[in-house]
């Protein structure tokens, strides 16, 4: 019994989840004291997603109880549609009544544990009443198939499902006859219920509106309801899901006949039923409501019940999930910003609307298709949205934003009335033709003041915006500027503070040179305009709800406050307070840029990489034109640069230009550069002249987003006068251009598997060489001319998808992608990975992996994981205690291992975290962060320090950092050179001093492997770390450096080709893209690297190769990859630059936890199921692992698919393909013994090879007791030769001699391999 509650758990997990006392026998029917019993027992055993309560009383008095099942179930969220189920409406249907009790117990006892149960509760408000008439239930008689023995009415003997009002007879019942139609009628217009269920018994079919008509013929009258289409398909889906109901032939004895095609009905031609409860759902309620008959027999025996709830389980779940199609989102208060409740939401073409909830939200079940949806409130103007796609998956976010419509007569805003909308027709709107009084023309409200703005004076008034017009505008700083200013930038949009999915971000950019003020004004201009004509102006209110607008008035500030007033074209204020030219400080793609780049550069690129920004105008001073990229090229000569989009910015700059009549004559400055002329008010940027390090083109070459300069006018610091007409000429520019992010095509990339956004896809155009890559929930925005196009979207691991689309005018055209995964041939016998039964935790752990790999989930995350910090450095007496401490108050996931101690008796620490320190379990991966090789860089010591308390802190608070502690062993050696950090010198960003340990050795230029390279005995350091890295078996390693902003990936020595450089790469690259600054690829001016580091990752010897690392010896002896992350330029940075420190590596660090559960798992075992230990794993016909205890092996791979081949003694060589990718592809590899050699029986074979064996050492003795004294000092001269002259091949090889390669390649080994070689060999 309990196997089938549980679905896919075992009997004693189930056991576990419930309480022995409540599993489940399905072999009862519970009376009204047992129901009572079991639903308050349930309600206190999950008080955290559940709550128990009676919504009114039966006529004899017993309570109508309701279990409501959500996340924090106490309170009511935003956001969450409401679903019940109804069931034993007719006391003598009781299938119903026992099936919802069911569905309770399954909801709650695998809620955490089942991901989809998980989802389901977390993000709806589901109500479950079993029964809604239990006096009739006590009446009813087990057994009693077709009703005879009563109690299908209450008791006073009135049919409940004909007692609702009606839409054709009106209200007929005796209220006080019904109390239970009574308390759910209050129930349904309390809650605004999404959809329901209403559960009956009789026959097998899903019955849907209307349930009558207006004759009421019997039967035999289809009674269409608007939203018919959408009642079919809802019924279908219940109906599809029950292996009974789907056939349409329920078989009943009294109707063996009957049939219903495809297992659904509509309600009236089935027979006429006035009063019903669906009917009244729709009509009055806002809720969409079908009826399911369960079963044939009314009261069948108990012992029928196990076989029903087997039956109706998945429909009860798959029709739940259907609340969350169609259209949902939020009506606002255009000037307050508060929600509007009782809004009729109206789609043209469906003659029914439904109204908002009191937080102003709304759910609107739609089917797939494009609508046009208009939002309608007395007091205010109606708005419509057309073109609204909705897609087969999840509901598409739409929000209304309603302006209260002004009197002119009294200049008073009317306050919204709260009116019931007739659902048959239109609300009445009033127009001008009919109160021309009431709704009169509105122009734009245009900025009242006009002034030069200074530092104090423009943060003064992005302030007073901000808390003005708090619904629309978010105020943040991207940085500061060499002074210390705040770079701030003002959001304005109708959900200010997040990325909206499919809704593009925007930015306008002015005072880049701080004496070019005209764009500093204007933007503030803009801000003012936007805010104050939002809710009343349809132009404003348009781009604010469907627009993420982005606005800096100044990026350099502290040139601003030295430029001068009525500066016509001087350079006083131009350049930064380092006097560096802002607009030539930027990577450039055609020639290195040596200058340091300054803390405004570094802001703005680290602020461009973090948000996908689609479109952006940077506003300038000094002449009068739209000036596009390229703005220089290769040659480094003027002439026409084009980029590959030059259509489509000539498009946008026309877009500006042509708002602007004077720009667009193409004449500015005709008293000083008379002979200047841009056709069209636009040029090419190298035509005009060129620009190396220009902000524009780093924008269109690196990030997603398309740049123009805008060149405003002939004087760079005009009076303040003048600015009012400065205003006038560009204001319809300004609006025009914005629209411009529009047009094109945009879209998502989804996982044709689940639905899910896939980030990073790229968007390619045939034709047009430039890419565009999707965004954390997979939209997308690219621009385009008008045109037929042929789009490819492509990403790791899934096959390309090709779509022909038509961009017109205007508009973006839709255009999304659902990617299938890469698959292994099937034919082939060869690459069948067998399925590896996965535990329900294990479904949890990669549901939770791809959570945090997609869209945002690693950056909620974070946000949601903040602790208390206070930074510090720590000497090593200090460290210990810390570590002390976290084992002291965290006993049960911390455990502290001594490693070794230093040359100076310093412990060497290694702290394990871990649901079960110090136990043996192979199954799970290990990670290794390490930091403090080199002493005078200590940051990332205070980094793992830090993220050690981190993850304590949150164990068994936050849910995601309980599982990744709970699948993962991580163990964190904050400091391997603690001599070098007591003698290490703070605030000194690039001294030497403590580099080394006390003995003046480089630590990571210590650890080999081969005995034969070695001069000096390792360092006492350096013997702890191999050995701990040896012993572990670890999965991955990250070290911890300082000195640069880069991730390095194997090998610091200088060898020809790395084996799996791809999945080397990738990891790296995994930790670069989750820092904020790192990716960006600038490097640091004090080491070399500057802008060569594409994507901020590279080989380590790329940047500096030795012999003798840490990352080496850990690949080529420990078999794990190892990255070294440098984590900042700074080698021992002020204490205070701490904070910023762990803010900008925190999210990195714990994408490593999520990576570490990525590539290929399993384990390897014979055909009898005996685990093989020491089993080689080749991967990609190269780099090898280990199986360890329990035969288990973890390989991580960069996504795709791979080749994995396995080697035993004495089995057949095993060959299988696995696709990487989300999370970690778990396989079983089993092996057949292999019975002969050369075609011999083994046991022929192994004798024979013992008896020549035998013969062959005897001669060998007599040789060697003849030769031995000649050839002593010949032998020992080659060898000393041979190790002098290829010392460094030895050490290239390292490779193959950690991984048993030469065995499996047949490589060469002569006499002189050291004695650690061999015995680690043997060892393997």
């Amino acid at each position: 019994g309990s196997g089938a509650l549980c679905g896919s758990l075992t009997l004693l997990q189930c056991t576990e989840a419930l309480g022995d006392e409540s599993v489940e026998s399905y072999d009862t029917y519970y009376n009204y004291d047992e129901l009572t019993e079991r639903l308050q027992s349930l309600a206190l055993r999950y008080p955290h997603i559940c709550n128990l309560t009676s919504i009114g009383q039966s006529g004899e008095g017993r309570e109508l109880w309701v279990m409501r099942v959500t996340e924090n179930p106490h309170r009511d969220t935003p956001g969450k549609p409401k679903f019940k189920y109804v069931g034993n409406m007719h006391g003598d249907e009781t299938v119903s009544r026992q099936v919802l009790v069911y569905l309770v117990e399954y909801l709650l006892s695998l809620y955490g544990e089942e991901p989809r149960v998980t989802e389901l509760v977390n993000s709806t408000d589901i109500y479950i009443m079993p029964s809604m008439n239990p006096d009739g239930f006590e009446q009813s008689t087990e057994g009693d198939c077709s009703g005879e023995s009563g109690g299908r009415n209450n008791v006073h003997n009135v049919d409940l499902n004909r007692s609702f009002p009606d839409q054709f007879d009106g209200t007929k019942a005796d209220p006080e006859q019904i109390p239970e139609v009574m308390a759910v009628i209050r129930w349904i217009q309390e809650k605004k219920f999404v959809l329901s269920g209403n559960l009956h018994g009789g026959t097998v079919v899903a019955s849907y509106p209307f349930d009558d008509s207006a004759s009421h013929p019997r039967q035999g009258q289809y009674s269409q309801a608007a939203d018919d289409s959408l009642f079919r398909y809802l019924a279908l889906v219940y109906a599809q899901n029950h292996p009974g109901m789907k056939t349409g032939q329920p078989n009943c004895p009294d109707s063996p006949t009957e049939t219903f095609k495809d297992g659904i009905t509509n309600g009236a031609r089935w027979y006429d039923v006035p009063g019903g409860m669906q009917d009244y759902n729709y009509l009055f309620g806002n809720c969409l409501e079908i009826t399911m008959e369960l079963s044939c027999c009314k009261y069948p025996p108990a012992s029928e019940l196990h076989k029903e709830w087997d039956l109706n389980r998945e429909s009860l779940l798959a029709y739940m999930e259907k609340v969350h199609i169609g259209v949902r989102g939020y009506v606002k208060d255009a000037v307050s910003g508060g929600a509007l409740s009782d809004v009729s939401i109206v789609v043209a073409g469906i003659n029914h609307n439904l109204t908002t909830g009191k937080y102003g939200d709304y759910y609107r079940l739609l089917l797939p298709g494009t609508y046009n949806i208009t939002a309608v409130a007395r007091g205010y103007s109606s708005m419509t949205v057309d073109h609204v796609e909705v897609t087969g998956g999840k509901a598409v976010q739409l929000n209304f934003t309603l302006a209260p419509v002004v009197s002119e007569a009294v200049g008073s805003i009317t306050e919204p009335t709260t009116a019931m909308v007739p659902s048959t027709s239109l609300p009445h709107v009033p127009t001008d033709e009919n109160n021309p009084t009431l709704v009169p023309p509105v122009l734009p409200l245009q900025p009242q003041e006009f002034r030069h703005h200074n530092y104090g004076d423009m943060e003064l008034f992005l302030r007073k915006y901000s808390s003005e017009y708090t619904s629309i505008t978010h105020l943040y700083s991207v940085g500061h500027s060499v002074e210390g200013r705040e770079l701030y930038v003002m959001v304005i949009s109708d959900n200010p503070n997040i990325h909206e999915h499919g809704e593009p971000e925007f930015k306008y950019i002015a005072n880049m040179h701080g004496n070019e003020v005209v764009g500093r004004e204007l933007l503030l201009n803009l801000i003012e305009y936007l805010c104050r004509n939002y809710g009343t102006d349809p132009e404003v209110t348009q781009l604010v709800n469907n627009t993420r607008i982005h606005i800096m008035p100044s990026m350099n500030p502290d040139g601003y406050e030295v430029a001068k007033e009525g500066d016509a074209n001087g350079f006083k204020g131009r350049n930064n307070f380092n006097n560096i030219d802002l607009n030539r400080n930027f990577p450039d793609q055609f020639f290195p840029n040596t200058v340091v780049r300054q803390p405004e550069t570094l802001a703005v690129m680290s602020w461009l990489s973090s948000i996908p920004f689609v479109l952006s105008a940077n506003l300038h001073g000094g002449s009068l034109v739209v000036n596009y990229p390229f703005d220089d090229d290769k040659d480094g000569n003027t002439h026409y640069s084009p980029s590959p989009d030059d259509a489509v910015f000539q498009m946008v700059a026309r877009a500006y230009s042509q708002e602007n009549s004077l720009m667009h004559k193409g004449h500015p400055c005709e008293d000083r550069y008379p002979g200047e002329y841009f056709e069209d008010g636009i040029t090419n940027g190298a035509k005009w002249y060129t620009v190396r390090g220009g902000m524009q083109d780093w924008n269109y070459v690196n990030t997603n987003c398309f740049e123009v300069t805008i060149e405003l006018g002939c004087y760079k610091f005009p009076k303040a006068q003048d600015l009012p007409q400065y205003w006038e000429q560009n204001r319809r520019a300004l609006l025009q251009f914005i629209h411009q992010v529009h047009v094109g095509v945009k879209g998502t990339v989804s996982d044709a598997r689940d639905g899910s956004g896939i980030p990073n896809a790229t968007i390619s155009v045939e034709g047009i060489h430039h890419n565009v890559t999707t965004a954390l929930t997979g939209d997308y925005w690219r621009l385009l001319v008008p045109g037929t196009y042929s789009i490819t979207a492509t990403a790791h691991g899934f096959k390309p998808v090709t779509i022909y689309a038509t961009v017109q005018k205007g508009h973006a055209e839709q255009v999304n992608f659902r990617l299938s995964r890469l698959s292994s041939d099937n034919n082939d016998p060869s690459t069948s990975v067998p399925h590896v039964t996965q535990s329900p935790s294990d479904i949890a752990l990669e549901s939770l992996i791809k959570e945090l790999s997609l869209g945002q989930g690693l950056e909620q995350l974070v946000r949601s994981t903040a602790t208390e910090s206070s930074f510090r450095y720590r000497r090593s007496k200090e460290l210990s205690a810390f570590l002390r401490g976290l084992t002291l108050n965290f006993p049960k996931i911390t455990y502290l291992h001594s490693l070794g101690q230093s040359v100076e008796f310093r412990t060497i620490w290694a702290l394990e975290i871990s649901n079960k320190p110090e136990e043996a379990e192979p199954s799970e991966p290990k990670i290794r962060f390490v930091a403090g090789i080199h002493g005078n860089a200590p940051v990332g010591t205070e980094l793992l320090l830090e993220f050690a308390a981190f993850l304590c802190i949150n164990y068994g608070k936050n849910p995601s950092i309980t599982r990744l502690i709970n699948e993962t062993r991580i163990f964190i050696v904050p400091s391997v050179n603690p001599d070098g950090r007591e003698r290490a010198i703070e605030k000194q960003c690039t001294s030497t001093q403590g580099s080394t340990n006390f003995n003046g050795k480089d630590l990571d230029t210590d650890f080999f492997g081969n005995a034969s390279l070695r001069l000096l005995d390792a360092q006492p350091e350096t013997k702890a770390m191999m050995n701990f890295i040896l012993n572990r078996g670890f999965t991955l390693s990250v070290a911890l450096d300082g000195g640069a902003l880069v991730a390095t990936y194997p090998y610091d020595k200088p060898v020809q080709t790395v084996e799996n450089e791809g999945t080397l790469k990738y990891l790296a690259g995994v930790y670069a893209n989750n820092h904020p600054k790192m990716h960006l690829g600038y490097g640091c001016s004090n080491n070399g690297l500057n802008d060569n580091i594409p994507n901020g990752v590279m080989r380590a010897a790329e940047r500096q190769s030795h012999m003798g690392s840490m990352k080496d010896f850990s690949m080529d002896f420990g078999h794990c990859p190892e990255i070294t992350v440098y984590t900042g330029c700074c080698l021992f940075p002020p204490a205070e630059q701490l904070f910023t420190a762990w803010a900008e590596n925190k999210k990195a660090l714990l994408s490593m936890l999520v990576e570490v559960h990525k590539g290929v798992r399993g384990m390897v075992r014979d055909k009898s199921g005996k685990p093989i230990v020491g089993a080689i794993i080749v991967l990609n016909r190269g780099v090898r692992v280990l199986t360890t205890e329990g035969g288990y092996f973890h390989a991580l791979l960069a996504p795709g698919n791979h080749n994995i081949e396995a080697v035993a003694d004495g089995y057949q060589q095993q060959h299988q393909k696995v696709l990487s990718n989300d999370a970690a592809s778990s396989i079983i590899i089993e092996f057949n013994l292999d019975n002969s050699i050369f075609g011999f029986p083994r046991e022929f074979v192994v004798a024979s090879a013992a008896a020549s064996m035998t013969a062959l050492v005897v001669t060998a003795c007599i040789i060697w007791c003849v030769c031995a004294a000649k050839s002593n000092r010949q032998k020992d001269g080659f060898h000393r030769l041979r190790q002098h002259h290829e010392e460094y091949e030895d050490e290239i090889r390292l490779t193959s001699m950690g991984s048993k390669k030469s065995l499996l390649s047949n490589e060469f080994k002569d006499e002189s391999e050291s004695d650690e070689e061999t015995l680690y060999a043997n060892k393997i």
